[in-house]
């Protein structure tokens, strides 16, 4: 699978553009601010329906226009697929692949594969765990459709059982009775999804301890342990001993929406402990193992998207990740940078590649 064609209208600061890309390398190079990384993210919206970095469509469109466009056209084992995403300000957003639009967008995760390496990856240790929440959800999802539709029904139950919650204490009376569908439906969604995370985490694990073992040498042990307080309790249980805590503070805090990775780097978590360049080796052996986990059960290798790699990870780990995306076979890779003459040193001339001149948001073909 790859894409061969990007066509955009007024997204983020490119106001039009319409290229084609190599089967294999593509780099778009151009100086910070020129829109090298919004059009990864456009790959990334045609892949996910959503931007990697803005949860807010509207705010993706460009500046004072009223819409944005999106449209790629891919192989997908030798078959052209069209894909098609509009947002226009104050309106549902479209979804269509080969001009049928899609009733629900979940329909259409996981059909085109796709894995980011990104500077904001850095959030994975450093931010709340919601962040590493959307880690799981976003790999399990783009191959179990029925975690996805599991967990979009998690969460309508968890917000209607948080609005039930509110509604007692604005009135000042509680009726269990009116609560308790809510409780059985998130007890039975939330329990399928702890499952499913569970089994994922137990076989992503070895694949991740692979690949940081090949990007450090193998000088650390890490690993990921799945917090969840499913894991001391059934979620029927929970429900019940934090029904007190939920009336007092009018929202839920018992479920798999409060569930967490935990990184550690020889026991400890890495976060703390983990020097910058363990903590970056652990931000790229979690998304190279996710590439192969994709590979593995799509049968077919993921888009890569590589976003400002040469600027922030050292030379050493440059030089491991370039081995492994210049194997043949390997697939469709989009790399940004600062400098084109330095994709052209690290990269094999003999791939076939495209580089791409971004400035101000315009896009040229240089080679």
């Amino acid at each position: 699978m790859y894409l061969q064609k990007l066509s955009l209208v007024n997204f983020k600061n490119i106001t039009g553009a319409d290229l084609e890309f190599s089967p294999n390398l593509n780099f778009f190079v151009g100086r910070n601010g020129s829109g090298k990384t919004n059009l990864l993210d456009a790959i990334h919206y045609l892949s996910l329906c959503k931007s990697y970095f803005n949860p807010i469509d509207s705010q993706n469109i460009n500046y004072d226009e009223d819409f944005f466009v999106i449209d790629g056209h891919y192989d997908l084992k030798g078959k052209e697929e069209k894909v098609y995403c509009g947002v226009k300000r104050n309106h549902k957003k479209k979804f269509k692949k080969n001009d049928k639009e899609y009733s629900r967008l979940a329909e259409h995760i996981g059909q085109f594969p796709l894995v980011m390496i990104s500077p904001a990856d850095a959030d994975f240790i450093n931010g709340g765990s919601e962040t590493r929440r959307r880690f799981i959800d976003s790999i399990i999802s783009q191959f179990d459709k029925d975690y996805l539709d599991t967990l979009i029904n998690y969460n309508k139950v968890l917000s209607q059982r948080n609005a039930m919650l509110k509604i007692f204490a604005e009135k000042g009376g509680f009726d269990a009775a009116t609560l308790e569908p809510y409780d059985v439906q998130m007890g039975l969604l939330g329990t399928k999804v702890y499952e499913r995370r569970k089994a994922f985490i137990d076989d992503f694990i070895p694949v991740f301890q692979q690949h940081y073992e090949f990007i450090s040498g193998g000088r650390e042990v890490v690993s990921i342990d799945y917090k969840s307080q499913l894991n001391e309790a059934v979620m029927e249980e929970l429900l019940k001993s934090a029904l007190r805590k939920d009336r007092a503070v009018t929202h839920s805090t018992a479920g798999i929406h409060k569930d967490d990775l935990s990184f550690t780097i020889a026991g400890y978590p890495i976060k703390k402990f983990g020097s910058q360049g363990q903590q970056k080796s652990f931000l790229l052996a979690l998304k190279l193992a996710e590439f192969d986990f994709m590979q593995k059960v799509k049968g077919f290798p993921p888009i890569l998207l590589l976003d400002d790699i040469f600027d922030k990870l050292d030379n050493e780990r440059v030089g491991q990740l370039i081995s492994l995306v210049s194997k043949e076979g390997f697939g469709q890779v989009f790399v940004t940078d600062t400098q084109k003459e330095r994709v052209e040193e690290m990269f094999h001339p003999e791939a076939s590649w495209k580089i791409f001149e971004v400035s101000a948001g315009n896009v040229t073909l240089v080679k």
